[in-house]
């Protein structure tokens, strides 16, 4: 077994004064060879954006997007007609297949927004752009890990154009939870909130790990924790 830890503090930053971004993986000014992407997990960015702000409408194409709200409110408009605004705790995604236009804003004039901006790369190119939400709070349980999204769109999850399963995890503290993968496939997990323990190793908020060669992975939770995790072809 082969695990590899990303620290919160040694991710890549973008500070705008609106905008306060943790990168995972390269993005935009932040390149760093060592640390381009995982399998086809390509971004995974740890934004917070200051009231009334955000991104301006701009383009994507060939890119499975995820948006997770951690705090607060994201208001979400696109090319496709789309109008939203995404709640805590709940999950938006958005395939940019042949291209698609959009914007991403804080729609509260007083309190932030902290969402996780995640691009998994699909394993086809081109299509019509596409877009499902998951309200999760209905749907995800203690103890337990949740599918998310995932190529074949199994158990209720949403159908996204890549080999991957994404899984929402929820410990209370002590408990733990194995995760079992298919060999030649890579597991990252990001930590939300809390602090886990991952085969002997300590992650808090924002830390990252990678692990491969394994047929399954056991996580248990040293206070009460949230986190996602990639199954990754």
């Amino acid at each position: 077994m082969k695990v590899t830890i990303r620290q919160s503090d040694e991710r890549g930053t973008t500070q705008r004064g609106w905008l306060n971004s943790k990168h995972t993986f390269s993005f935009g000014e932040y390149q760093d060879a060592a640390h381009m992407q995982f399998h086809a997990l390509r971004v995974l960015n740890d934004d917070h954006v200051e009231p009334g702000q955000g991104f301006g409408r701009h383009g994507h194409r060939d890119a499975e997007i995820l948006s997770y709200v951690i705090d607060g409110q994201l208001e979400h408009n696109d090319s496709m007609g789309n109008g939203r605004v995404i709640q805590a705790g709940d999950l938006q995604y958005m395939s940019a297949g042949s291209g698609v236009l959009h914007s991403e804003y804080n729609p509260s004039n007083s309190a932030p927004v902290h969402f996780l901006q995640i691009w998994i790369l699909p394993n086809v190119v081109g299509g019509e752009p596409r877009y499902a939400e998951r309200a999760m709070a209905a749907s995800t349980q203690p103890n337990s890990l949740t599918l998310l999204a995932s190529g074949d769109g199994r158990q209720e999850s949403i159908g996204i154009r890549a080999d991957a399963d994404v899984y929402f995890g929820r410990l209370d503290a002590g408990s733990a939870i194995t995760h079992a993968a298919a060999a030649g496939r890579g597991i990252w997990v990001h930590v939300i909130k809390g602090k886990v323990q991952l085969e002997g190793y300590s992650l808090s908020p924002g830390d990252g790990a990678s692990v491969e060669g394994t047929g399954s992975i056991t996580l248990q939770a040293q206070e009460g924790a949230e986190f996602l995790l990639f199954d990754l072809q």
